[in-house]
């Protein structure tokens, strides 16, 4: 247990040191003033070639050069020692002068002449709330390397983009700083069948990222199997209900929109669940993927709607999640219409760059919400 004292008379440093010595805390250190305080700590410096240990200081509210009061403001103004508690040691018995000290970020104050038993205690307190805050700063610390491996995890569970002489599927993924409820996957079927999914899980955080890890495990069987649109939804209903229990008020449940792709029978079948209504382009013209259901995991059983489309052309398809209708704002529509036209447009060599552009031109930096973007080109 590591105590600063910081006082400029001589016999106030050893009546405090002999008290603390006896008390068992042998790791002292006694300077005579702030300025001294400040080579200590090294506080001038950004990167300290090592962070002084220290776990509370005493400190006299009266000294020469710089009081007490500028050196405590000055201390807990850095970051590496902002939760070091603080004691005033002083004569001083004016009330303004003590409520200035505790303003000013101190932990709490003795009276000189010092009161053995009371300074220990006060010590005690002051080291017993350190202990606290050392804790839960380890504890985050650790919660948030976890959060930070889980972030990973959900990165390398997403598709990689497919380009093949029959199709390219690729996505932007922009997630916000919690843990993304938005994923995406795509699995070909056999040699003319793709199946791709997107889907927006509820809410944000750990709970939503598991259940959305959950589906995940069982997309590609129930995508390569299954194969179907509506019967696919059914199937991932049946997973959601699963996790529902009845003493519980929440009730977990996700958006999405799944399309199968026959690129040799050129034909589109989908099922949108919920969620923001994909945009089909061909020949210049904007088709909006409506059909489908509610979202997945709300209800027992599951009226479905296929949508099938027939193309003879070349077709471009843009899903995406709601967070980039949100981040477009009032003129969602138009923006959505006029991105899906650009990506249509050959003169952009790069499809996904150009989305990413567009991104950073609207969110300036300020992101509430996951985005998710996929792009599909037939050939």
């Amino acid at each position: 247990m590591s105590i600063i004292i910081v006082d400029d008379n001589a016999t106030n440093q050893l009546i405090i040191k002999a008290i603390l010595n006896k008390a068992g805390y042998g790791d002292l250190k006694v300077v005579s003033s702030a300025v001294e305080l400040y080579k200590l700590l090294d506080i001038d410096s950004t990167c300290p070639a090592a962070t002084t240990n220290v776990d509370l200081i005493l400190m006299d509210m009266m000294m020469p050069e710089i009081d007490g009061l500028e050196a405590c403001k000055r201390i807990l103004q850095v970051e590496r020692y902002k939760d070091v508690p603080i004691i005033f040691v002083t004569a001083l018995g004016d009330s303004s002068k003590m409520a200035e000290s505790l303003d000013a970020g101190a932990s709490d104050y003795v009276m000189k002449p010092i009161n053995k038993m009371e300074l220990l205690a006060r010590i005690r307190s002051a080291l017993r709330l350190k202990h606290e805050i050392d804790w839960h700063k380890e504890r985050d610390k650790l919660m948030q390397f976890k959060l930070d491996l889980a972030k990973k995890v959900q990165r390398n569970v997403l598709s990689q983009p497919i380009n093949d002489e029959k199709i390219d599927i690729s996505a932007v993924y922009q997630p916000s700083s919690e843990l993304a409820g938005d994923f995406y996957a795509w699995y070909r079927i056999d040699e003319s069948r793709y199946g791709i999914i997107l889907l927006d899980m509820m809410g944000h955080g750990i709970a939503s990222s598991l259940v959305c890890m959950y589906i995940s495990s069982v997309l590609r069987d129930t995508i390569t199997h299954i194969t179907d649109p509506a019967l696919v939804m059914r199937e991932l209903n049946r997973y959601m209900k699963q996790l529902y229990k009845k003493e519980e008020l929440l009730n977990y449940y996700f958006t999405a929109i799944y399309l199968v792709i026959d690129t040799n029978n050129r034909t589109i079948e989908y099922v949108n669940a919920g969620h923001p209504p994909g945009r089909l382009l061909i020949d210049n013209n904007t088709t909006l993927l409506t059909e489908g259901c509610c979202a997945i995991g709300l209800f027992e059983n599951l009226d479905v709607t296929k949508g099938t489309i027939a193309y003879k052309e070349d077709v471009k398809i843009m899903l995406y999640t709601d967070g980039l209708s949100e981040m477009l704002m009032d003129d969602g529509d138009v923006q959505l219409n006029k991105l899906v036209g650009e990506l249509a447009n050959k003169q952009i060599v790069d499809p996904l760059e150009h989305v990413q552009q567009v991104l950073a031109e609207h969110t300036n930096g300020i992101q509430k919400d996951d985005i998710c973007i996929v792009c599909i080109f037939t050939k």
